[in-house]
């Protein structure tokens, strides 16, 4: 969640969100909230600067926002999201390869393992984490005490979480797992992920926002086409929630995962819903230390994210969330 103190969609949820609640019975928290931000990009560039001005001299309060029904109110995947287990979300987006997803799974396993099991580990990340490409920033000190977990399917047909049976284990963290894995058990459910572009992942399992864009550099000029990902009127769309990790068609041969963005870059022209491959032994040291604060992803203020990945979300974004 932004914070109050900062150019976010909060008060223009407090004014439109319980009507659009009304109109539309039984939709869910995330759904409402993206029916609200279409509002939003519907406004004149005008209206979005009349906004900002009444939010830049009546911030709502903290508190406020915490309480409010558009942050409390319940989503039919919040079980899968925020009450899960663990500090981000692996989804199986590709179901054509069995034996690869399992291979890459008991990988997956076999690295979280072995990263709970150094209550403090110095991170020194493999100067290319990824798949392909150029190395992500430097991790500092971070720390973790969590077991591996198993699939859990989104019609909790299966869960199977490895159970921590030391009895002096008190912290209650030590029986999370850093990645809560959704694999879909039914023929629905699998058609519903496969193929799942960023942004529709964020949609599922984050909630929209919006804050400033960059500024672009000096002597350089806007996108055009303006894309909310980016730079819509000075303004972009933005998620909230647990880093989500995509399993994809192509991690059956490499082995990766893509690391979803929540929001673009520092730099002017990166977007929303970037994405980069990351390996599967190094995914879960990744997002502890992302989690942590202690990592940040720029590439030297180079623009290396996922060029296709990037025009497929550009797309998308632009088609009513309704």
């Amino acid at each position: 969640m932004a914070s109050s103190n900062q150019p976010s969609l909060a008060q223009f949820l407090a004014e439109n969100y319980g009507a659009i609640k009304a109109r539309f019975p039984g939709e869910g928290r995330r759904k409402w909230r993206l029916r609200a931000a279409e509002q939003f990009w519907s406004l004149s560039a005008e209206q979005k600067a009349s906004y900002l001005t009444l939010i830049s001299q009546n911030p709502l309060p903290t508190k406020t926002v915490e309480d409010a029904d558009f942050t409390t109110d319940e989503d039919p995947l919040d079980e899968l999201s925020d009450d899960a287990p663990g500090i981000g979300l692996l989804v199986r987006t590709d179901y054509t390869d069995d034996a690869a997803w399992h291979a890459f799974h008991t990988k997956l396993q076999e690295a979280e393992t072995e990263f709970a099991s150094e209550p403090e580990l110095e991170t020194n990340p493999d100067p290319d984490p990824l798949g392909e490409g150029p190395s992500a920033a430097r991790a500092a000190t971070a720390s973790s005490s969590v077991d591996a977990q198993g699939d859990t399917t989104m019609a909790h047909e299966e869960t199977v979480v490895e159970e921590d049976t030391d009895e002096d284990a008190a912290d209650e963290n030590s029986t999370a797992p850093i990645l809560f894995v959704i694999n879909a058990a039914g023929a629905a459910e699998r058609a519903r992920l496969s193929g799942l572009s960023n942004l529709a992942a964020l949609r599922l399992l984050n909630d929209v926002d919006v804050r400033r864009a960059p500024k672009p550099p000096q002597g350089a000029r806007r996108i055009k086409p303006p894309n909310r990902l980016i730079d819509h009127d000075g303004w972009q769309e933005t998620y909230t929630g647990k880093t989500v990790w995509i399993y994809d068609a192509r991690s059956n041969q490499d082995q990766c995962a893509r690391l979803v963005s929540q929001c673009g870059a520092a730099m002017y022209g990166t977007a929303t819903a970037d994405s980069w491959r990351a390996r599967v032994g190094h995914i879960c040291e990744l997002q502890v230390n992302l989690a942590a604060g202690a990592m940040t992803i720029d590439f030297g203020g180079l623009d290396r994210w996922d060029y296709e990945e990037r025009a497929r979300n550009l797309t998308e974004a632009v088609r009513a969330a309704a």
